[in-house]
């Protein structure tokens, strides 16, 4: 079987390709799918995420193994057929480290292969990709939430000011008598070249 797979792009535009694969291939192969589909640039660390129906993560898997042991399932060890059970099923992919990328893949569609093609293909496309990966900037009030104010934190100003360190002082403290100091340097050795 084949299926179908559309994966959407986070971001507020609509932005999307319809990916042909078969069922006996792999994330691995769904991640090349993905790459070529929407043109990504370079070899950075990619994660899916396989979800339930509420949307949960069940499981992580990433394109190389990062665990301590060296025995965690990577993108090769799951099968599609494992990680889309269902026609509607979705699961959640992440691209790139300093630029992520997010995408949602849900399985469309599933029929028979066709042959003399080369799976995975892209399909369909919709929506131009950007140059740069959409920025997480959600609205708050009308703020922006990557760069908390101060005004929900409280004037830090008058907070400072309004604080004593009275309490803080000990009567007890000693100061150090410069006579009690001694000098480790001696004026006398110089080195003569």
């Amino acid at each position: 079987m084949i299926y179908k797979i559309r994966v959407i792009l986070d971001t507020k535009d609509d932005i999307f390709r319809d990916i042909e694969i078969k069922e006996k291939q792999n994330l691995w192969n769904l991640h090349l799918g993905i790459k070529s589909a929407f043109s990504l640039m370079g070899d950075d660390l990619s994660i899916f995420n396989i979800l339930d129906k509420d949307g949960v993560i069940l499981k992580s898997v990433p394109l190389e193994d990062m665990s301590d042991d060296g025995d965690g399932e990577i993108m090769s060890d799951i099968y599609l057929s494992e990680a889309f059970e269902n026609v509607g099923d979705k699961i959640h992919f992440q691209y790139g480290f300093m630029d992520l990328w997010e995408f949602f893949c849900e399985l469309i569609e599933e029929h028979d292969e066709k042959p003399a093609v080369n799976y995975p293909i892209t399909v369909f496309r919709f929506g131009n990709m950007p140059l740069k990966a959409p920025s997480k900037t959600a609205k708050k009030n009308g703020k922006s939430a990557v760069i908390p104010l101060l005004d929900d934190f409280g004037s830090f100003e008058d907070e400072f000011n309004s604080t004593s360190f009275a309490d803080e002082d000990d009567d007890n403290f000693d100061e150090e008598d410069e006579d009690d100091f001694e000098d480790d340097f001696d004026d006398d050795t110089t080195d003569d070249i």
